[in-house]
């Protein structure tokens, strides 16, 4: 069993202009330090362009927010179009958007299919998507990659009981927002409060099945793994999932520019290493991350890097 690795060069198209912390050099570093030779046993693949993705966007999004978005991408040539104030459409950004969403059902596929000899799976794309909600396009997000991949495996293969893990500094208000009312659908995310989005307190529930483990600025390591040990793992076991999903930001990296978390490439491994435990435990293994931030290009990449490393060791 192998761990499957989806990217495509036309994520460096979704051009968010000079100075935009979420910008195409994040691929470009991950790319390096997935070049090692520790990683050569990935299995390497596009992130497919489906004639039928659409369809599967509607599971998370209205045909009409679709709509809007197709109808707003600039032509080449032209400037970008801003859909909020830092979430911004360029001409390559659709098809972007669209292979996006298009790892992520082929790592569901893959990862739910027990002849393809993939165990989990990791989506390095952008943009990124767990602050789109419903209808919304926000913070660098235009569509919610995780949230779809996870109502695309209980529509497509029939997993009834669908987990997102998030450990995004910020938390993951469109996650949230598109599983709120459906008890089959869990979302759990530590993150920094107060910080963007402004979301994410105890005491955003929704049907039980949203738990949220705030974290304080200048929190490190040892809070953040305590969040997860004594709230959101226990919450993740008693759901008892069929599939593991991990939106995978690493901007609570100390290096961090954006937030004001202290995590360090340990953390993350860590993290990602309880997570596949849980997997292995109730979901047969069925795992698949998809990145989310981390805008510091050395801890992205080194962040990464583990994070990649552990989830090939959990499918060995």
């Amino acid at each position: 069993m192998t761990t499957l690795l989806l990217t495509h060069p036309v994520f460096l198209e979704h051009d968010t202009g000079p100075g935009h912390p979420e910008r195409p050099d994040r691929m470009r570093a991950i790319d390096k330090v997935l070049a090692h030779d520790i990683f050569q046993t990935l299995k390497r693949e596009e992130a497919p362009l489906r004639d039928d993705v659409e369809e599967w966007i509607a599971l998370a999004h209205p045909q009409s927010y679709i709509d809007a978005i197709k109808q707003l991408r600039p032509a080449p040539g032209e400037g970008p179009v801003h859909l909020d104030g830092d979430t911004l459409l360029s001409s390559g950004s659709w098809e972007a958007a669209l292979r996006a969403v298009g790892a992520g059902l082929h790592a569901v596929d893959a990862v739910l299919d027990k002849s393809s000899g993939v165990a989990n799976a990791f989506c390095q794309v952008r943009p990124c998507g767990h602050h789109a909600e419903t209808a919304r396009a926000m913070g660098f997000c235009i569509f919610n990659n995780i949230a779809i991949a996870g109502m695309y495996a209980r529509r497509k293969h029939g997993a009834e009981r669908i987990a997102v893990v998030d450990f995004d500094v910020h938390h993951g208000n469109g996650t949230q927002d598109i599983f709120w009312s459906d008890k089959d659908l869990f979302f759990a995310s530590t993150h920094q409060m107060p910080l963007y989005p402004g979301t994410g307190a105890l005491a955003e529930t929704g049907v039980g099945n949203i738990f949220n483990a705030p974290l304080r600025p200048g929190d490190g390591g040892e809070p953040f793994r305590e969040a997860m040990e004594s709230r959101i793992l226990p919450a993740l076991r008693n759901f008892g999932p069929d599939l593991v999903l991990i939106s995978a930001g690493f901007d609570a990296h100390r290096d961090d520019p954006l937030a004001n978390l202290q995590l360090v490439e340990s953390d993350f491994a860590w993290a990602t290493g309880a997570l596949a435990e849980v997997a292995r435990r109730q979901a047969g293994g069925r795992l698949v991350s998809m990145l989310e931030g981390g805008y510091n290009l050395t801890g992205l990449a080194r962040s990464v890097a583990v994070h990649v490393k552990g989830l090939m060791d959990a499918g060995s």
